[in-house]
């Protein structure tokens, strides 16, 4: 059997820090390929790439859809595609975005899981919510092995803290531990595939990410319909109870966290709140220079009549600018 040959990383916040440190710490004769889903933004250029490659030893480039995968190598998600692992090679698909983020590294970690099982090995580092949970869950599912910076030294403690509390992790360490560890890891040898089978979760959804034709009936296989509408397509979404971890996907492949669609309604709400203040107030100035005029032709009755309405409106703006303004002492993320 051969080792742990397969890494794939996943970052958001912070991660550009905690990669460079990652790759500085690898061996030069590292004999695992290395797989990295970073959240940056759809437009522009990335430059993780030249970051990583001027770091350490690794030649670190930007994956090419079919290239063959090579040990000794760190191949990086483009911006706004997904990476994915096949057997033997690596594909680049734009497809739905996953937690609100192309690329995603839950895509990246289930493609692994479903191509590789037990050789494996599952990282995450600094990061906000908890992208990178459920295809973590899936890894450790089928057999391969689970690691996350620990939460304490992480810039953007979410991803880590979320892996660690809805996964068994089998490491949890600072970053500058976790390069020496995988590189021990990838000369240990794998377990048996046969012992960890494959979910039919992980089959379908594997199968939305690399863009193959389904159907709908696929995605209610693995979940039951949810009284919620995906934030992307406006479609219906299903819920999927992943073991201890709620999820949400509509059928066209947008697939959410828990927190991940909180955090996309909270801003549908607030963008509604803030449209909703700019026509109460729209309304109010335009009632008072409707009162105005008709002050002017000496129409008292309709004087009245806008003033009122003026008053009236800008004592709702005045409650939406205050929730506006509650909003804003949002928590911080510890």
């Amino acid at each position: 059997m051969p080792g742990h040959d397969i890494i794939v990383i996943g970052a958001s916040a912070g991660g550009v820090e905690a990669l460079r440190e990652l790759a500085r710490g690898l061996p030069p004769d590292l004999p695992a390929a290395v797989f990295i889903a970073l959240h940056v933004p759809s437009a522009g250029q990335s430059r993780l790439p030249e970051i990583l490659s001027s770091s350490g030893p690794l030649r670190a480039r930007h994956a090419i859809n079919g290239e063959a995968i090579e040990r000794g190598r760190i191949y990086i998600a483009p911006p706004d595609h997904h990476l994915l692992v096949e057997r033997e090679r690596v594909r680049i698909v734009r497809g739905p975005r996953e937690n609100r983020a192309r690329p995603a590294a839950d895509p990246l970690f289930r493609s692994a899981a479903y191509a590789y099982g037990t050789r494996v090995v599952c990282v995450i580092l600094s990061g906000t919510l908890d992208d990178g949970t459920a295809g973590l869950a899936a890894i450790k599912r089928r057999g391969g092995l689970t690691v996350a910076q620990d939460p304490r030294e992480a810039l953007y403690p979410g991803m880590p803290r979320n892996a660690m509390d809805n996964v068994a992790l089998d490491h949890c360490l600072p970053v500058a531990g976790i390069a020496p560890l995988l590189a021990r890891l990838a000369s240990v040898q794998a377990k048996d595939d046969a012992v960890y089978p494959m979910p039919e979760i992980l089959k379908v959804e594997t199968q939305i990410a690399r863009l193959e034709e389904s159907e709908m009936e696929d995605v209610e296989k693995i979940g039951k319909l949810s009284a919620f509408t995906c934030p992307d397509c406006s479609g219906a979404l299903w819920e999927l109870r992943d073991g201890d971890l709620l999820r949400f996907r509509c059928h066209v492949g947008h697939a959410f966290s828990a927190e991940s669609l909180m955090a996309n309604q909270s801003e549908e709400l607030e963008n509604a709140l803030w449209a909703a203040l700019r026509s109460l107030e729209e309304n109010a100035a335009l009632s008072r220079r409707l009162a105005a005029r008709a002050r002017e032709r000496n129409h008292t009755v309709s004087v009245t009549q806008f003033e009122e309405n003026a008053r009236r409106v800008e004592q709702h703006a005045t409650v939406i600018r205050q929730a506006l303004q509650n909003s804003d002492k949002a928590p911080v993320e510890e």
